[in-house]
Formats: C-alpha cells, structure tokens, sequence
C-alpha cells in the first residue's frame, strides 16, 4: 500500500521537478548558470571617427568634379541632350502650328461637320433642347461614363485606405458624432432645417431640368450632396443614418452605375448597328424628353451626390 507523502518530501522527488518544469512554473537556467543582463552596444570614439573618415574620402573621389573625369563628362552630356530637346520640341511645336488652319477659315474644327451635325440634327436626335446637355449624355456617353467610374473608383480607394469598422466607431463615441463640435448648435440646427430641403429640391430641379436648360447630373448631384454634408454637420451622424446609412449609399451607388451602363450599351449597340432605339425622345421642351438623357441625369447625379457626401464621412470619422 502506497503511504501519504509529505509536501516537503514531495517536492524533492524527480516527478515533482519534472512536471513542475514542464507546466512552465520554473526555469531551468535559474540559478544554475551565471546570467548577466546584456548591456547597450557603444561604439568607440576612435571607430566613429574612422568611419566618418573613410565616408568622407569615398564621397571626396566619387564626387569630385574637379578631378573625375567620368562625372565631368556626364554632367557636360546631360547639358548637350537637354538643350538639343529642347531645340526639337519647340521645332516640332513650330511645325505643327504651321499646319494649322487659318482664323475663320472653313476647315477649322470650330467649323466641320462636327458641330454642324450637334447644331442642327441635335434636338431631333436627341429629344434635348440643351444641345450641349444632348452632346454630353448622347453622343459622348461614353465619354461621360469613363468620368462617372473615376468618381467610382476613387470613392473605392478612399474607403479602402480610411474606412474604420462600424463597431469601432459605435464604441469610440467621441468619433462618433462631433467630438471635436459643439453639439447641438441651435443656430446651425434652424438654418439646416430651413435650407437643406430647399437645396434639396433645387438640386433634384436641376438634374431633372438638365435636358431643356442648363445643368444636369454633375451640378445637381453636387447641390445635394452639399445639402447631405450640411445635414450632418447639423444634425451628425446618427440622425442621418436613419434615412442615409451605408446600405443605401452602396445600393445607390452601385445600382446608378449599372443602370447608366446598360443604358449606354443599349444605345450604342443600336446606333452602331442601325437599329431602332426603344427609348422614346418625347416630346421637345417637357420633362419628360430627351431620350436617355434624363435617366442619365438621374443616374450621374445619385454618383456626384454619394461622392461628396462619402469623401466627407469617410475624412471625417472613417465611415459612412
């Protein structure tokens, strides 16, 4: 029969030290050999000064104008190159002036076909009484899409440098909302509430309005995200979010620019093959006209807003 140990007599047992080593509650070096702290490494002074030395003498041969020969001849070449383009470009500049056509002359591109073509069969092609409206959203669509997805893709990139987790900012409270503002300011509060509807509407007017007089998607998508901003500086970030949050951002975001592809692909592949748009032109001078122009306008505009409304945001306090 096995006897009851005593905790003195336990501990000086092999399987005691054993297993007390391998839980990790003592070390093993620990008082059996000679352990100094390490101390910070100093250079001598002799050796700092020898260094710099060899430094000295290495940048005083490599750099030395005066006497080498390679760095002379460098420096003398890049002088002779520099100046012969020079020469070239203003030559070739020169030339290419003297192609151009004369002032008023009849082939100069103020006067092709080009513009002729925009001036008298703009409207019947397009349905938009705002030619340049109809120049920008219908025969350069293209053109004005490229530019949407550069307001897409830079939204992207400066998400993805400054976006911070929504649980962080719900649990840093000062980032939240206005830390560094003074809360509810009643004087900016009432001049919120009076002017944000009415920038707003007037900008939801102008988009809609773009075809038949001036403006369009980028000047009214640029009034109401103005009047998102104000709203949250106003109101900040959690009031908004009630009617503005993320989802609706990426949703609308995301959706406008589909839509104005497919809108675009749609027209172009009828054009360029001869076929009948389905799209109707309306009728001249109402709202509802001007072809693929006013959902076009819609769509840019919903980009141009979310744009401004996200660069703020995200600058502000990292999220949306």
């Amino acid at each position: 029969m096995s006897r009851i140990r005593k905790q003195s007599e336990y501990e000086r047992t092999f399987a005691y030290r054993f297993f007390h080593w391998l839980g990790g509650e003592k070390d093993a070096f620990v008082g059996n050999m000679e352990m100094r702290p390490q101390q910070e490494y100093r250079e001598e002074e002799a050796t700092i000064q020898e260094r710099m030395k060899d430094r000295q003498q290495v940048i005083a041969e490599v750099y030395d104008s005066s006497h080498n020969r390679e760095l002379r001849f460098f420096g003398a070449l890049y002088k002779c190159l520099s100046i012969v383009f020079c020469i070239a470009l203003v030559t070739l500049l020169v030339i290419t002036v003297s192609y151009l056509p004369s002032v008023g002359g009849e082939i100069r591109p103020t006067n092709n076909e080009v513009s002729e073509k925009y001036i008298t069969d703009g409207l019947l092609d397009t349905g938009a009484v705002n030619i340049v409206t109809g120049m920008i959203l219908s025969y350069r669509a293209f053109d004005t899409f490229g530019e949407t997805n550069v307001l897409f893709i830079a939204t992207c990139c400066v998400m993805i440098m400054l976006m911070v987790d929504e649980k962080k900012i719900r649990e840093n409270k000062e980032s939240n909302d206005r830390g560094f503002e003074p809360k509810n300011d009643v004087i900016l509060q009432a001049i919120a509430s009076l002017l944000v509807p009415i920038v707003f509407l007037f900008g939801i007017y102008i988009i809609l309005n773009g075809h038949l007089s001036p403006g369009g998607g980028f000047s009214g998508g640029a009034m109401i995200g103005a009047g998102l901003i104000l709203y949250v500086a106003a109101f900040g970030f959690e009031k908004t979010e009630r009617f503005f949050n993320e989802k609706v951002y990426k949703c609308v975001k995301v959706t406008a620019l589909l839509c104005y592809g497919c809108i675009v692909t749609y027209y172009f592949l009828t054009g360029a093959n001869g076929l009948p748009c389905l799209i109707p032109l309306g009728e001249p001078g109402t709202i509802l006209s001007g072809g693929i122009t006013l959902p076009i306008n819609i769509f840019v505009g919903s980009e141009v807003a979310c744009t401004m409304y996200a660069f703020y945001a995200l600058f502000r306090r990292g999220g949306l």
